[in-house]
């Protein structure tokens, strides 16, 4: 299976960044409660709570990162991301393999 990258958006809504650490572990959660996307995953990290979502939009998905509509079917109710990258326009995660209840297409 190749690697499946995220990106991290919303951040400034809730802590910012400066916390973030390269090879920072986050969880992924599906927020089935949002009126606003049905397709939401929120981002979480131990301590603080909600950190921000899997970004969901041709606008701040960055590069070759994979949408949060294209990842929700091929998780379970959460799954674990690595931070690889902290930039000004979201954070680039690589989503832990062992998250995929099935294969990647």
């Amino acid at each position: 299976m190749k690697n499946v990258y995220i990106t991290v958006t919303g951040t400034r809504h809730y802590y910012g960044t400066d916390f973030m650490k390269k090879g920072m572990r986050l969880k992924l959660v599906k927020d089935k409660e949002n009126e606003i996307d049905g397709e939401a995953i929120a981002v979480e990290t131990d301590g603080l709570g909600k950190v921000g979502y899997v970004a969901n939009s041709p606008h701040t998905v960055l590069g070759e990162s994979m949408s949060a509509g294209r990842l929700y079917d091929k998780i379970g109710k959460s799954a674990a991301a690595d931070i690889v990258y902290i930039t000004p326009q979201g954070v680039v995660c690589r989503v832990r393999k062992s998250s995929f209840t099935g294969g990647l297409k």
